[in-house]
């Protein structure tokens, strides 16, 4: 930098800021401030002409006012007219005062950028360096446009100085991040990437900086830094602190440096983990191209599986087709054929062990004795060991560097210093996903337990219950649950609700005696009944009802609960359906007769707020149902005027219809209208998405999916709630499922005309050709594959709504047709259209349709759904009316798959895989290997194979990055058992989805049905 000449000090700026810090009142400063702006103005529009220093001086005092908080509305062009000074503290007050008050959308910036291209053009460092700075400080678009093409000439040329280089890599990552779509990625990228190699550590740090953004969006574009970045770390890990005298710091060598190279290096996976190099194959015998003798690993993993080579070939993002010689594989990422096999280069193979060799150096380092009693030489040296075990985290692929950074980080768990704990639990709840290290991250468990019990810092046991939660398994279930259950008594607030959704649902997935999963939600709802939601005790209420095994028990447990003088009230809506549907496999025990149950629901009654009554007010009637020795104590309360004359609606219709059933219907009517509750759909708890949500994911697009996901049930339908919580005086769509029993449906479709006719109405409104099918159907039939509900067809006349359930072979489906027109629809006829084969495997029974639809208005038609056999098609909704004069014929496809009527099925892993030996028939087996058409999300992934209709069993398969699944289909005339399994490759971004029926038609359409939602 020049040197500073003695007229520089610009007396006249330190007098005026002198005067401003002796200013006794606010007005004081203001009255200065306005004759200093006054007497700035007479000299900029004066007729003599300043010099470069007067300027310079009077542009220094307005951007002292603007620091002040004063608006500045002059000055910019005598700023910008600082720009072409050859002196260098003019030349800086120009940029700098255009940095701060110049705005992007300002007249003046064509002429800025004119100046900042003459200063880039001169090559002085100096002068670069300020335009440089300036770029990146405003990062406007319009900057961004100007000199995104320029910059990166700059920064790879030979003869930038190397002050230059750092300022221009910052400056470029700063336009990326402001307008990635004006930096072209051209031949300057693999020139870029070189600089990692650069003797100046200062270049190779803004560098990295700069290529870590790039390779985060263009990971192709930037591979090769890899083995660049190892190099370079290997080289500053191994190095003494005084080989790096200029980049040590407090004894630690370049840590800045370190950072951002582990971070770097986290773009990417293992090294070795890419199919580069070519080899020949014959007969299962492989031969290196480079050495005839070559040893690699690769080969011998290879012939182990030669047996499978096309599925082989698939894991690694391959695909390929048999040839005469072998296989044609065809490279994924380059997109061309060759009549070769594929193996690793030697050299990544050397990477990965100078890799290894650099992350083992930064743990041997961190147990080694600390070289200053500093707070900043442990902060750099932690800093480093922290992005080394989240690089070791993010590959998961070398057991031994796991448990060792599992091991160093449970030494940081007692450290004194509160960050190191937080950061310590933070990283070992994501070690414990994985399986090197879960046994390793469980022998810390006592140390985590104490953390919670003693720590002082919140969020540090936050993060300790997230630890707990993540190292949980059915070893360890029932302690943690008893710690977080012990901690939840005291813990903070803030925290109170997520601790409660992880405590439902640790004892649901590890409960393997349902008895303790019923002990421990009763307890947590005694102990944080405000933090219970209703995802909690709707869950527990679905569970009780599917297992017979633990009915009594609860209805036992939850009676005893009740007894308690002060209940929360969401115990009263547990207790109160429970004892609704199960009560009678107590009343038994005198202790807890009929009588003495109802009196003690209906001492709470009047302490809950109208929801939970209207819930008492269904078991009231259920009771009646279940004990008829008490009917008239519950009519008695029914008939009260409290009840009767309630000010609450909902309240008085429940009693005032629950009390005309009981009078009126006789006992078989209401033993089936107040039938016991039918088991729920097995599915994924909503109490997961719950958490899910609250914690946050990646996307709002994903928490959108993975929302809607959720919150359906086996096949995509909305999730049941209990029927004593809905008001029974409202009909529902969903009321009466199996009311296929009734009596035939008139169909909706016409008449077939008497094949002996041979005339045509020409006045008739009915086509003789059914309308081709309107655009988009495809798209909107695949989406209702794993989901239910939702809009099928839309244009600027007609909306089609759907909404259907489906259990064993029968389903319902509810089609709502909106007018969204003014106008009314006349002659309005929808048919459903089957082929021959269809009729004789698909059932479907109509209601008709009101011929005139309103418009703005909406008519709903019900289609009753029999599986009498599985099928192919699907039938075709085909809709005919007139609007304004106009015939209008549209046709869309009815979404009825044949995976609507899956039963999902849980296995254990050992008898899944005795069944999916027993399907190894080619003709039971359909296998299909695609391209992935959306975002890899893994909860996305779950619950589309939810939402398609089998169960997702958990720990069944030994590669925990698939999916598996088991079903059964069911139809009038049989069962067909399905098994499948999903195998993601996130590196080639293909699935393969292997599906095992006992029919081959069954495993070919669920094959085509699924696919198509990857």
């Amino acid at each position: 930098m020049p040197a500073v000449s003695k007229g520089d000090g610009m007396r006249g700026l330190a007098v005026f800021i002198s005067d401003i810090r002796n200013c006794k009142s606010k007005e004081a400063e203001i009255k200065r401030i306005n004759k200093e702006l006054a007497n700035i103005r007479s000299k900029f529009k004066g007729d003599k002409a300043l010099d470069g220093y007067s300027k310079k001086k009077y542009v220094c005092k307005l951007l002292f006012i603007f620091l002040l908080g004063h608006d500045i509305d002059f000055g910019h062009m005598e700023a910008v007219n600082l720009l072409s000074s050859n002196r260098y503290t003019e030349k800086q007050i120009g940029y700098l005062f255009i940095s701060v008050l110049v705005n992007s959308n300002s007249e003046l910036i064509r002429l800025i950028n004119n100046a900042i291209k003459n200063d880039l053009a001169s090559r002085n460092p100096t002068f670069m360096g300020l335009a440089l700075h300036c770029i990146a400080n405003v990062g406007s678009r319009e900057m961004a446009e100007a000199f995104a093409g320029e910059i990166p000439k700059i920064l790879v040329a030979g003869d930038t100085m190397d002050s230059v280089k750092q300022s221009a890599a910052l400056c470029l990552l700063r336009l990326y991040r402001t307008s990635p779509d004006f930096v072209p990625m051209g031949d300057w990228t693999s020139r870029v990437v070189h600089l990692l190699n650069d003797q100046h550590l200062g270049v190779v740090t803004a560098a990295t900086s700069l290529i870590t953004t790039l390779a985060q969006k263009n990971p192709e574009e930037f591979k090769t830094s890899v083995s660049l970045a190892v190099s370079r770390l290997s080289r500053i890990v191994t190095s003494a602190s005084t080989d790096l005298q200029d980049y040590t710091y407090y004894f630690v060598p370049a840590p800045w440096l370190s950072v951002k190279l582990l971070r770097l290096l986290q773009c990417y996976p293992p090294p070795g983990n890419g199919i580069k190099n070519h080899i020949s194959c014959q007969h299962g015998s492989m031969q290196c191209r480079e050495s005839s003798n070559c040893t690699h690993k690769f080969i011998e993993f290879f012939c182990k599986f030669s047996a499978d080579t096309k599925n082989f070939l698939f894991n690694w993002g391959i695909t390929s087709s048999e040839g005469k010689d072998g296989y044609l594989i065809s490279s994924v990422e380059e997109n061309e054929v060759v009549q070769q096999f594929v193996l690793f280069p030697p050299e990544d193979a050397a990477v990965r062990g100078r890799l290894t060799e650099c992350l083992e150096t930064i743990l041997n380092k961190a147990q080694e004795p600390p070289k200053s009693k500093k707070v900043q030489h442990s902060n750099a040296k932690n800093a480093v060991l922290f992005e080394a075990i989240s690089l070791i985290i993010h590959h998961d692929s070398e057991p031994n560097l796991l448990v060792r950074a599992c091991n160093q980080l449970g030494q940081f768990l007692q450290h004194r210093e509160t960050n190191l704990r937080y950061l310590a639990l933070e990283s070992m709840c994501t070690l414990a996903s994985s399986e090197f290290s879960h046994e390793a991250v469980k022998t810390h468990i006592e140390t985590v337990i104490n953390a919670l019990k003693t720590e002082r810092d919140v969020s540090v046991r936050q993060r300790a219950v997230d630890l707990l939660y993540a190292m949980c398994d059915r070893s360890n279930a029932q302690q943690i649950v008893a710690e977080m259950l012990n901690y939840l008594e005291t813990a903070d607030y803030s925290i109170r609700e997520e601790i409660v959704l992880k405590v439902a649902i640790l004892a649901e997935k590890y409960a393997v005696d349902y008895t303790w999963y019923v002990d421990t939600i009763l307890n947590l709802i005694r102990i944080a009944g405000d933090y219970v939601s209703e995802e909690v005790w709707y869950r527990v209420i679905q569970i009780v009802i599917n297992r017979d095994d633990v009915q009594g028990y609860a209805a036992k447990t939850v009676f005893e609960a009740l007894q308690a003088p002060a209940c929360h009230e969401n115990l009263v809506k547990v207790g109160g359906y429970i004892l609704g549907e199960f009560g009678n496999l107590i009343a038994g025990d005198p202790r807890s007769s009929p009588l003495i149950q109802f009196n003690l629901l209906h001492s709470k009654f009047h302490l809950c707020s109208v929801p939970t009554r209207a819930l008492l007010l269904s078991t009231y009637i259920k009771f009646v149902n279940l004990f008829p020795e008490i009917k008239t104590t519950i009519q008695d309360v029914l008939r009260s005027d409290s009840q009767l004359k309630n000010a609450d609606v909902e309240l008085q219709q429940r009693a005032v219809e629950y009390l005309r059933l009981s009078t009126i219907a006789s006992t078989d009517i209401l033993a089936t209208v107040l039938e016991e509750m039918p088991p729920f759909p097995e599915r994924e708890s909503s109490i997961l998405a719950k958490l899910k949500k609250k914690k946050g994911p990646g996307t709002v697009t994903d928490l959108e999916e993975i929302k809607k996901e959720r919150n359906s049930d086996v096949n995509g339908g909305t999730e049941s709630t209990p029927i004593n919580a809905s008001t029974v005086s409202t009909p529902s769509p969903s009321a009466d499922l199996l009311g296929l029993g009734a009596a035939p449906l008139t169909s909706s479709a016409p008449p077939a005309s008497s094949t002996g006719s041979l005339l045509v109405d020409v006045f008739s409104d009915s086509a003789s050709v059914v309308a081709p099918l309107a655009p988009g159907s495809e798209d909107n039939f695949a989406r209702f594959v794993c989901k239910n509900n939702g809009v099928l067809f839309e244009n600027q006349l007609l909306q089609i709504g759907l909404k259907s359930e489906f259990r064993q072979n029968l389903g319902r489906m509810f089609i709502f047709y909106g007018n969204k027109t003014s106008t009314q629809f006349l002659n309005f006829t929808p048919t459903l259209i089957c082929s021959d084969e269809l009729q004789s495997s698909l059932n479907l029974q109509t209601k008709p349709v009101d011929p005139t639809v309103d418009g703005g208005a909406q008519v709903q038609q019900v289609v009753n759904i029999e599986c009498i056999s599985d099928f192919m098609e699907a039938p075709i909704l085909n809709i005919q009316f007139r609007y304004g004069g106009t015939f209008q014929n549209i046709s869309v496809k009815l979404p009825i798959t044949l995976n609507k009527f899956f039963q999902p099925t849980e296995m254990a892993s050992q008898d899944f895989f005795q069944r999916w030996k027993q399907l190894s028939n080619p003709q039971q087996e359909m296998q299909n290997i695609f391209k992935a058409k959306h975002p890899m999300d893994t909860e996305i992934t779950k619950a589309k194979i939810i939402g398609f209709g089998s169960a997702l069993l958990e720990e069944v398969d030994p590669n925990p990055a698939n999916f598996v699944g088991a079903g059964i289909i069911h139809t009038k005339t049989t069962q067909i058992g399905c098994l499948l399994r999903l195998e993601p490759n996130l590196q080639a971004q293909m699935y393969r989805l292997t599906l095992r029926t006992s029919k081959e038609t069954v495993s070919q359409r669920l094959c085509e049905l699924l696919s198509e939602q990857f």
